[in-house]
């Protein structure tokens, strides 16, 4: 195992104890700020946080051949803005949001060049005027740690932001319909995804990277439409 593979792995436990403590005390997503406080800048603490655009949607995008012509995009759980500035140098008009204040903070600084609007906000409460009013969403990884309960509450939250001809694309880990998921970050199955349709939004594309030794579980990137 390499010093790298290592260190990530203590990052990953470190996270699930954290998720953990804040769960018992009945608080879903309390851990997220507590984790990007407790890393105190540095990024390798964070087990998502590359420091650059996540490569499923890149590859995704560049095969769809992704341009924003001034659209206005929306990225849900940001982090610290990797994904946002792909966009924005595709030419996408960006608002991000993390529910995460100090992921917030470090965002702005490592963007501090852009226009990219980093906002401070709840899924479950989002400001009302973005509610039908982006015409690209992008979800990548920001379900999948959230507790399986919640996730009806989720999809519905974040189909709410699409507006009539927009997009949305998700990208997670995936799994089996059935399969049951052992550990945090718990996957998404087909039928999970399907929640996305019943919220009135049709599934345009989806591709499937199998899992090998680069990509440790499958990963699923879905792209949906809401019709006009």
């Amino acid at each position: 195992m390499s010093d790298e593979t290592t260190e990530i792995e203590v990052a990953r436990a470190r996270v699930r104890e954290i998720a953990t403590e804040f769960a018992d005390k009945g608080d879903a997503t309390g851990w997220f700020d507590a984790l990007y406080r407790e890393s105190a800048g540095d990024p390798s603490k964070i087990p998502w946080a590359d420091l650059e655009p996540n490569r499923f949607l890149k590859e995704w995008s560049a095969n769809t051949n992704l341009r924003g012509e001034g659209r206005k995009a929306l990225i849900v759980g940001c982090g610290l803005g990797d994904d946002a500035r792909y966009l924005y140098d595709l030419d996408f008009k960006v608002t991000a949001f993390d529910i995460s204040p100090a992921a917030i903070e470090w965002a702005k600084k490592l963007h501090k060049d852009t226009d990219i609007q980093f906002e401070t906000a709840d899924l479950f409460d989002p400001p009302s005027d973005w509610l039908g009013e982006f015409d690209f969403v992008v979800e990548v990884y920001t379900i999948q740690p959230l507790p399986r309960v919640l996730r009806p509450k989720v999809i519905d939250a974040i189909s709410s932001f699409v507006c009539g001809g927009g997009k949305l694309v998700v990208v997670t880990r995936g799994r089996e319909d059935g399969e049951e998921p052992a550990e945090l970050p718990w996957p998404l199955s087909r039928a999970d995804l399907s929640r996305f349709e019943d919220k009135g939004l049709v599934q345009t594309d989806f591709v499937e990277i199998p899992a090998d030794d680069d990509v440790p579980a499958p990963r699923f990137v879905v792209e949906y439409t809401r019709p006009l």
